[in-house]
């Protein structure tokens, strides 16, 4: 009877999953979480909102993820092949398992030399989001305009950076390009390795959602899939390792155009609940969490106050610019957060009803952006900052501030500022540095 139960209470939650977690168009995909690919065009183009009446867009601060990837360890791939080959050994894999060890034989070849670099699907994404830019603000992007690019120092954010600028300096001949990747940039793009607070928060974090990881870690149906003998899975084989090795490799299939298709290995309960782990985590890691004190959104605090300057500056000249920042979700996610864009910085103790109110997938798959765009007055030739209205798109969706709106989703700049300084210079005394 218990068991009974516990089959109803799976089947409502991956009923929420469905109706919750994938508000416009369902997707398997989206239990991937960070290794989500990029939702357009999947998920359709979001339309945006006409310029304010009299005014047009002159600058652009960017922070964006790198795009799809291959898995970063060579354990990654080479883990789940020696645990299934093992067993295959000595006659302990079903025909299923047999296919699956195949499957990820190839893989794992064709992963290497490959770890963590961009695959074609993400090159392509960034030159669409390019594209995108264009299209949407073509008075910001024309002959003329000043665009300043900075990378970190990993290869697959600096070819995302690259294949950004290479469309555009396609689409808009005489723009005027500077790129870099450099150390000296690293304590701004990539803040969140510095603090061992924070870092350290996040590991208590992870130990204490250990009790509700139990609790979505039923992998028997996937080890029956796989394996035929049960006693050599229990005396011989890790089951969460194993699962969780091949779901990882299984979501991330979406990164690459050549790869097969794992979805059939797991049921809409063992997607769900699999998400929902990885949710609880990313929110323990980075979101605005009592688990990490409310701390680690704050590592982006550098990140902020770098845009707010960058812009200030912007404000002091007449010509149009964007200043474009290519690095890594483990920013964006906490960038989100500290922007409290949306829902991001929903606060909450209850792990079991996190789900219902934050998706880790809707701020950071593949290539995931926050574009904060500026417009000024037509016609003006110098720039009033009382004059300068914004509005903030996450994954080129507009979003909402905690302010007061001029009118939808526009703000007035020096609210913006003035909101956003304060809230910065509230971290010393929130928290000893």
């Amino acid at each position: 009877m218990r068991r009974y139960y516990f089959f109803i209470l799976t089947a409502l939650f991956s009923a929420l999953f469905i109706q919750a977690a994938s508000k416009e168009r369902p997707d398997h995909n989206q239990a991937g979480s960070q290794q989500m690919a990029y939702p357009i065009p999947a998920y359709g183009i979001p339309e945006l909102s006409p310029s304010p009446e009299g005014y047009v867009p002159f600058h652009m601060e960017h922070y964006g993820r790198h795009g799809s990837r291959w898995l970063l360890n060579a354990k990654d791939y080479q883990r789940p092949v020696d645990t299934l080959a093992k067993a295959d050994s000595l006659g302990k894999l079903t025909p299923r398992g047999q296919l699956l060890l195949s499957q990820l034989t190839n893989i794992n070849q064709a992963s290497k030399g490959r770890l963590g670099e961009l695959t074609p699907l993400g090159h392509r994404q960034h030159r669409e989001i390019a594209s995108r830019m264009v299209s949407n603000f073509p008075q910001l992007f024309t002959a003329g305009t000043n665009v300043d690019a900075k990378s970190t120092v990993v290869i697959r954010c600096i070819l995302s950076m690259a294949n950004e600028i290479a469309e555009l300096q396609r689409l808009v001949p005489g723009i005027n390009v500077t790129c870099d990747a450099t150390h000296v940039y690293q304590p701004i793009l990539a803040y969140n390795n510095t603090d061992t607070v924070a870092r350290n928060l996040s590991k208590a974090a992870t130990k204490m959602n250990g009790e509700f990881n139990k609790r979505h870690s039923d992998h028997s149906r996937f080890l029956a899939t796989v394996f035929n003998d049960p006693k050599y899975v229990a005396d011989s084989v890790d089951e969460n390792k194993i699962f969780e090795g091949v779901f990882d490799i299984a979501v991330n299939v979406q990164s690459h155009d050549d790869q097969p298709d794992l979805y059939d290995l797991f049921t809409e309960d063992e997607l769900y609940n699999q998400w929902l782990i990885k949710n609880a985590w990313w929110y323990a890691y980075a979101g605005n969490s009592p688990q990490n004190n409310h701390r680690s959104h704050w590592n982006q605090r550098v990140l902020l106050r770098d845009i707010i300057e960058a812009a200030d500056t912007a404000m002091l000249s007449p010509l149009r610019s964007a200043n474009l920042r290519f690095g890594h979700e483990s920013i964006v996610m906490p960038l989100t957060v500290l922007l409290e864009l949306n829902d991001a910085a929903y606060d909450t103790d209850n792990i079991d009803s996190l789900a219902e109110n934050w998706r880790n997938f809707d701020i950071f798959p593949m290539a995931s952006n926050i574009q904060i765009v500026f417009y000024r007055p037509k016609n003006s030739t110098g720039c009033n900052p009382d004059d300068v209205l914004l509005k903030v798109m996450l994954n080129e969706a507009e979003a909402s501030l905690p302010l007061k709106p001029v009118n939808g989703n526009y703000y007035r700049w020096t609210d913006f500022r003035k909101y956003y300084t304060d809230k910065l210079d509230s971290f010393s005394t929130r928290f000893e540095e």
